[in-house]
């Protein structure tokens, strides 16, 4: 996820605003104390998508990977009064971090979060999503896709992480051997030539897709 010299980054990082403390502890626990700590959507990603949401101001947001909840409560920085946002991940081995910090940010009636897989939660949660935040298993990207699209209102937002994969989406062996990057790839020429949105490629950290939905099938 190197794109960028890294005394760039630290200058970009320098000049946006800090993540807030319950945010920072987070982040730190994260990297103390659970594997794959990249992971971590991090202070820089994170107040992307704080500010993405500060500017849809979404009523309901879904998150398909919820990791350690950083993310989420950065997304519930935008939402309105009142405002929802179901989260979601396989992992109940996490459970424990994600609703501590939840707590701590005072965020439980803000956030529900949900253990299991999404392909069986998504269906059962009677609402459509402003904006939806996919962060998940790559092999499960379209798939994850095809079944919100018809959930999320015209004028709301799909965005998906790891778009850009480490660079690998333009390496083609990685493409050719790993349905991960394959996926990854795929997802992105979908979105790319799918008429119900229209999309930005963002070289945020590893990629941001953002695609808002603008007509029905």
């Amino acid at each position: 996820m190197d794109f960028f010299d890294p005394k760039l980054d630290e200058y970009v990082v320098k000049h946006t605003a800090t993540e807030p403390a319950v945010l920072a502890e987070l982040n730190r626990q994260t990297h103390l104390k659970v594997l794959q700590p990249r992971m971590l959507s991090g202070h820089f990603q994170g107040r992307v998508l704080s500010m993405i949401t500060h500017m849809v101001k979404p009523k309901n947001i879904l998150e398909v990977g919820t990791y350690t909840g950083y993310s989420a409560l950065c997304m519930a920085e935008g939402l309105v009064e009142g405002g929802q946002i179901d989260t979601i991940d396989i992992n109940e081995e996490l459970e424990p971090i994600i609703r501590k910090y939840i707590s701590e940010a005072g965020a439980e009636n803000k956030i529900t979060f949900h253990v299991g897989n999404a392909l069986d939660i998504v269906p059962t949660l009677d609402k459509t999503f402003d904006l939806v935040f996919i962060d998940a298993d790559k092999e499960n990207y379209i798939n994850y896709f095809n079944l919100v699209i018809d959930r999320v209102p015209v004028g709301g937002y799909i965005i998906a992480d790891n778009v850009l994969w480490s660079g690998k989406v333009l390496d083609k062996k990685e493409i050719e051997n790993d349905l991960d990057t394959r996926t990854i790839v795929e997802y992105n020429a979908m979105i790319q030539n799918d008429d119900r949105v229209e999309n930005v490629l963002f070289p945020i950290r590893d990629g941001l897709m953002v695609a808002r939905k603008v007509k029905n099938s």
